[in-house]
């Protein structure tokens, strides 16, 4: 292991006590107590600064951004999720708008072109940090009645399966890297062209019809994916009989 790298580890042992959001010490302090130059002690800020465990804030200074959440490959609500951490899950609505399918969204939900969907932008929060934006789109027919302040701090699956009577039953899912653009980014607080992880969904209900398109963006320094995988189990040959060629 090179010096570098020690230093580098050394910075992650220290994050290991440290809670998110909280301060390391000033630059000059810091690199002394590891005994490396400022240059050095820069390097491998760096270096975990493009991990994602820390974040520097211009003037102020270097924070702890806490563990990652992992997103497992499966169907699961956003509000369901932060719960089960422990965190309290919160939603903003940006827009709420209605208006015509268009060609892109109406094969997505095998409506017509002109078809009515809904159209909302929401802000997904865990105890009040940004943490991903997401545009849904639900034909209007399936949603009588809805209205933004329905989206606010609640979960959307759980508002269709009391109201509209609406369960999701299947989901198709792609998950691909891309970079924040300046909205996407000012909303979410971070600088532009962030790393961050692109998630289109399509989901269906128990009649087979697809009521939701959802596109989103998960901050790249807050998450990472998680699979898990398993060997299939290993069948002994059978034995063949004497005197038989395989």
């Amino acid at each position: 292991m090179t010096k570098f790298h020690s230093i580098r580890d050394q910075l992650l042992d220290r994050l290991e006590s440290m809670a998110a959001g909280e301060q390391f010490p000033p630059e000059r302090q810091l690199a002394e107590a590891l005994g490396i130059s400022r240059m050095t002690l820069r390097r491998a800020i760096d270096e975990l600064v493009a991990k994602g465990v820390v974040r520097r804030r211009h003037g102020a200074g270097v924070f702890a951004l806490g563990p990652k959440f992992d997103q497992p490959l499966a169907a699961s609500s956003f509000t369901e999720d932060m719960l089960a951490r422990g965190l309290r899950p919160g939603s903003r609505v940006i827009s709420f708008d209605v208006a015509n399918a268009g060609a892109h969204i109406g094969r997505r939900l095998h409506i017509a072109d002109d078809a009515e969907v809904i159209a909302i932008v929401r802000l997904r929060l865990a105890d009040e940090e940004p943490l991903a934006l997401e545009e849904l789109h639900i034909p209007s027919a399936l949603v009588p009645g809805l209205c933004a302040q329905d989206l606010e701090n609640s979960s959307f699956y759980e508002l269709l399966r009391s109201r509209f009577d609406i369960s999701l039953n299947h989901s198709v899912q792609t998950i691909e890297p891309t970079l924040l653009d300046e909205d996407e980014a000012k909303v979410l607080g971070v600088p532009e062209q962030s790393p961050a992880l692109l998630f289109k969904r399509t989901s269906r209900g128990a009649d087979g019809v697809p009521f939701e398109f959802v596109r989103s963006v998960y901050r790249g320094d807050r998450y990472k994916i998680r699979t898990e995988l398993t060997v299939p189990e290993q069948h002994p040959k059978p034995e063949l009989p004497e005197g038989k060629l395989a």
